[in-house]
């Protein structure tokens, strides 16, 4: 079974309309504005502008977090659209630290 493509009528994803909101645009803006680098990027050593302001944690159609200011960090589109929609699919980060291991404590390597 294919899944449903990801569109503001979608019925099931009624908060796919709500990046449309004058409300989200004003956040992006803001978020953009405050932290106008990528953040994964500049975890690793790198200077990029961010072009998207992405949801901390996964707001999964909750109003109070998709509209939190706090809960956005700013990104770069590939980070955004390639390792940060892998970490919440698969629910960890697959970085390495210095010494070779999984850096994510939710990594299956690190639990015990």
């Amino acid at each position: 079974m294919k899944p449903a493509p990801l569109n503001k009528a979608d019925p099931r994803r009624p908060w796919r309309g709500w990046y449309s909101t004058s409300e989200w645009q004003a956040i992006r803006a803001e978020r953009l504005t405050i932290e106008p680098h990528c953040r994964m990027c500049a975890a690793e050593g790198r200077r990029t502008r961010a072009t998207v302001a992405d949801h901390i944690r996964p707001h999964r159609g909750n109003r109070t977090l998709f509209f939190d200011l706090r809960n956005t960090q700013s990104l770069c589109a590939p980070h955004h659209d390639r390792d940060k929609q892998r970490e919440e699919l698969r629910g960890y980060s697959t970085k390495i630290d210095a010494n070779g291991f999984p850096a994510d404590p939710r990594h299956p390597f690190n639990r015990g």
